[in-house]
């Protein structure tokens, strides 16, 4: 169950992430309060995992997640350039999260 609420709290970092850039400075409500909630409910989410995974496991998993999506979804919506070498890139940080996810074990 932890690498379950892991790994949405991964998906709800690249949701904070990302309002936060549409926020404009915290200048426009509704991105600010989805902000705010997806920020809290990620923390939280990382908090509650990391009581069965260790911490440099589930804070790499978390932010490789978060990264990931983030610049995949800003790909995908225009808001940054697509590259293949972007791509890949992304591709790496998933195989390495996948990797962390296999040798965690103690």
């Amino acid at each position: 169950m932890a690498w379950v609420i892991l790994i949405v709290s991964g998906i709800l970092e690249a949701v904070w992430a990302t309002a936060l850039g549409l926020s404009e400075g915290f200048t426009r409500l509704w991105p600010t309060v989805i902000f705010g909630v997806s920020l809290a409910l990620s923390m939280g989410g990382l908090a509650w995992a990391m009581r069965e995974i260790s911490t440099g496991t589930a804070y790499g998993v978390w932010v490789g997640i978060g990264a990931s999506l983030t610049v995949a979804w800003a790909m995908l919506t225009g808001a940054e350039s697509f590259s293949v070498v972007k791509l890949l890139l992304i591709l790496g940080l998933v195989a390495c999260v996948v990797g962390l996810k296999l040798v965690g074990h103690e």
